[in-house]
């Protein structure tokens, strides 16, 4: 089986989770053993049995392949309507049903809002994206699949001799880009109130960014409440980091499955998390909740109770290796295979 993975923009324009998860899903499905290739637009020869798009595909490019004997699985994450209110949601899934009769459907089909019907199988971080792919596109229940991201096993390293005789530090992580979504502003504020150390590991996706240099700000502001140091690229220092914080914690005001999260809760920290349903998907009573745009007042004083509880959080919630994400990912694949043999 050759498995051939396409993703629309490039990730010389933006690193991010979903850039981890489709290069950690390649690899993963290497280490089983499938032939993986990159989906490569200028070169006419090349074949494969599946093509895991990631992302939404128009119309055209999902018959193109199945005509050419290919299935067609799609993995796109839904940030922005995941985290919408649910008046939002029916608005918007009322606007679709209006476009659908009223517009041409050459320019629906740019949408690609059909796109859910037609592929062979979805993908799904959470039983919260799985609901929004059947409920605002009409996806076959049946065709989408849950299949969360995965963790590297760093991360799920026992803490070493060393480290439990350094303990753990006082400081709060918050591992994220330094973006309004991710609110590290109005966090790192709250934490400056309420005197909680945050530890904030990230970079902006511009230095001249007016978000990022209100954070510095902030930071130069804190005498040593908030510390930065911008981003960690070790990811074994990254795993050292997370064992030794004190908790986690992401108030971002849109989601779909936090990697860092994930890898925060492998190494056994506390999580403290934006209280929206990916969360609650994913990690249920597992995590702390803190409801988005609170002033920072209010903000500050549940930060604090967070920080001050967190030595006495215990949770048996587990994320799954990216091996055991490549073996469903596979299962799914050579479900697919078998179909029409």
């Amino acid at each position: 089986m050759k498995v051939l993975i396409d993703h629309p923009n490039p990730f010389l324009l933006a690193h991010g989770g979903f850039q981890i998860q489709i290069e950690q899903t390649r690899k993963a499905l290497e280490a089983k053993g499938v032939e993986v290739e990159w989906l490569r637009w200028w070169d006419a020869s090349q074949r494969g049995d599946i093509i895991h798009f990631f992302g939404r595909p128009y119309p055209a490019y999902i018959t193109l392949a199945q005509q050419r004997g290919m299935k067609v699985v799609i993995s796109e994450l839904l940030t922005s309507m995941g985290s919408r209110s649910a008046p939002a949601r029916l608005a918007q899934k009322s606007l679709i049903a209006l476009c659908r009769t009223l517009l041409p459907a050459d320019f629906t089909a740019k949408m690609s809002w059909d796109a859910y019907r037609e592929v062979d199988a979805a993908t799904a971080l959470t039983t919260w994206e799985k609901q929004l792919m059947v409920e605002m596109f009409g996806a076959p229940p049946e065709r989408v699949h849950v299949i969360p991201n995965g963790v590297e096993d760093m991360f799920f390293q026992r803490t070493s001799d060393h480290e439990e005789g350094m303990g753990r530090s006082d400081y709060l992580v918050c591992t994220a880009a330094i973006t309004p979504r991710k609110r590290i502003v109005e966090l790192a504020a709250a934490a400056m109130n309420a005197r909680t150390p945050l530890w904030v590991i990230g970079s902006p996706y511009s230095d001249s960014d007016p978000y990022y240099l209100r954070f510095l700000k902030i930071v130069r502001e804190s005498e040593g409440i908030v510390r930065y140091e911008g981003a960690v690229l070790d990811r074994d220092r990254l795993a050292t980091i997370y064992r030794s914080s004190r908790g986690f914690v992401l108030l971002s005001c849109m989601e779909s499955q936090s990697l860092s999260a994930l890898e925060a809760t492998a190494s056994g920290c506390p999580l403290l998390l934006s209280d929206l349903p990916w969360a609650r998907a994913s990690f249920g009573n597992s995590s702390r909740y803190c409801l988005v745009n609170l002033s920072t007042e209010v903000t500050a004083g549940l930060l604090r109770s967070f920080y001050d509880e967190a030595p006495d959080i215990t949770s048996s919630f587990r994320p799954k290796t990216w091996s055991e994400v490549a073996m469903l990912l596979l299962s799914l694949y050579n479900g697919l295979a078998s179909i029409g043999k």
